[in-house]
């Protein structure tokens, strides 16, 4: 393996390469390298789109700001990523219409980085994937294309992404990295790169497959317990029970984790479950667990559609024609973040029974709306329009209820999906 200096280069400058490239290059040379021309430009003037890197740390850390050398500098042009001897695959890793692994960004970006890969180099991935993707999927690829041979001439870690959009407290920085290498030395190698950025320090495991299960098993864990709650949720309906009062008095004692019911959408929680499912399927094993929670939580979005038609019904607002307001896009609060946003399945719902519904999303790009879900968003209210229901669906601090209200009919249906209002303001929250 190179020694130092090592020079690094990020393949994929989304939500999750590029913070860490921006950590990276207040310590290293750093080449960010994204095929979108437009990305590249944006990043270059200190601009992202993403809200994750401010346009002050982006200059900051540009290379053009700093004449030693060490610093950032963001390229779709493969020639720029020849010299590096540390290359970072952060590329997103989504599952097909039928909720299959969809590798293809991986294999991709693997030709990229095999294309330029010299002995002695070490290939990093950080994308969520099920045990083994790393060293039987990827590693064929790097070898294909650059002719040279693993663990003789090149070297492969797998350290998993730990982002969380949108979260401006549990920055890249300050999370615990699980790390790991395809030898010894290279375990150490990638342990000790991380250790140089994350200050909340590294956990070094075993092997690359370990490293791996751990990421996919994290987000199924959380998928299940949301999912637990979300049928908490329609069972407390039925008995007329709030949900977050009965949360709150279970949540007295010391051990009771603390989840709350809502839409599983996102990168993370919403695909990753999928990737374990799919290997264990591979492996003659099938899942129960897993897969029962995905299918409850994504049946979230019909749900809470079902239930807003219900108390229109019951209030004597004909549905057919009827103008929704749908409070929310992206997939979290305070994020314009759309990926795989279960949103979407209100909407569609809604759209069965006829009704015109209106998406107001002060975070969320119209453009990108359009693009990924061929639906119209708008960035403001209109000023002259009344809705016969609002739904909560994404808690953004925007939506003040006093403000939304003026936009309600007399008779409106008002529903939280979050559970932030005030449940006497209300007809029903989730």
């Amino acid at each position: 393996m190179k020694e130092h200096p090592q020079k690094i280069a990020i393949i994929g400058l989304g939500y999750v390469g590029l913070p860490l490239a921006v950590e990276f290059a207040k310590y290293f040379p750093v080449i960010g390298f994204d095929i979108s021309k437009k990305r590249v430009e944006e990043l270059n003037n200190g601009i992202d789109h993403t809200l994750e890197v401010e346009t002050s740390l982006l200059q900051s850390v540009s290379l053009r700001n700093n004449p030693s050398g060490i610093g950032l500098h963001c390229t779709h042009h493969l020639a720029d990523i020849t010299d590096c001897n540390i290359y970072i695959v952060t590329v997103p890793t989504p599952v097909d219409k039928n909720n299959r692994p969809d590798l293809t960004p991986l294999y991709k970006a693997s030709e990229t980085v095999g294309k330029v890969l010299s002995k002695g180099d070490i290939v990093i991935y950080e994308s969520t994937v099920y045990p083994g993707v790393t060293e039987e999927e990827c590693v064929p690829v790097l070898e294909r294309i650059s002719g040279l041979v693993f663990n003789q001439d090149f070297f492969c870690g797998y350290s998993p992404e730990r982002i969380n959009p949108g979260d401006k407290e549990h920055t890249v920085s300050k999370i615990l990295k699980v790390t790991s290498g395809s030898t010894p030395a290279t375990a150490e190698t990638v342990n000790n790169l991380y250790k140089k950025v994350i200050i909340a320090g590294t956990h070094m495991a075993s092997s690359i497959k370990v490293a791996e299960a751990a990421k996919v098993i994290e987000n199924a864990q959380r998928d299940i317990n949301i999912a637990f709650v979300n049928e908490l949720a329609k069972i407390f309906n039925k008995l007329s029970i709030d949900t977050h009062e009965v949360l709150a008095a279970a949540g007295t004692k010391w051990n009771f984790l603390p989840f709350k019911p809502g839409l599983v959408g996102g990168h993370c929680i919403g695909v990753d479950p999928y990737y374990l499912a799919q290997k264990a399927q591979e492996m003659g094993y099938h899942p129960e667990i897993i897969l029962a929670g995905r299918r409850l939580n994504d049946s979230m979005g019909g749900y809470v559609a079902d239930e807003v038609v219900k108390l229109m019904l019951r209030k004597g607002i004909s549905v057919k024609d009827s103008n929704i307001l749908l409070l929310g896009i992206t997939f979290k609060e305070n994020c314009p973040d759309v990926r795989n946003t279960k949103v979407v399945d209100i909407v569609t719902h809604l759209q069965s029974y006829m009704a015109n519904t209106t998406i107001y999303d002060p975070w969320a790009n119209p453009a990108e709306v359009k693009h990924e879900y061929n639906l119209e968003c708008t960035n403001t209210l209109p000023e002259d329009k009344k809705y016969d229901a609002v739904i909560l669906a994404v808690a953004h601090r925007e939506y003040d209820f006093a403000t939304i209200r003026k936009y309600c009919k007399e008779n409106c249906v008002l529903f939280d999906v979050k559970g932030v209002w005030d449940k006497n303001n209300v007809d029903a929250r989730l």
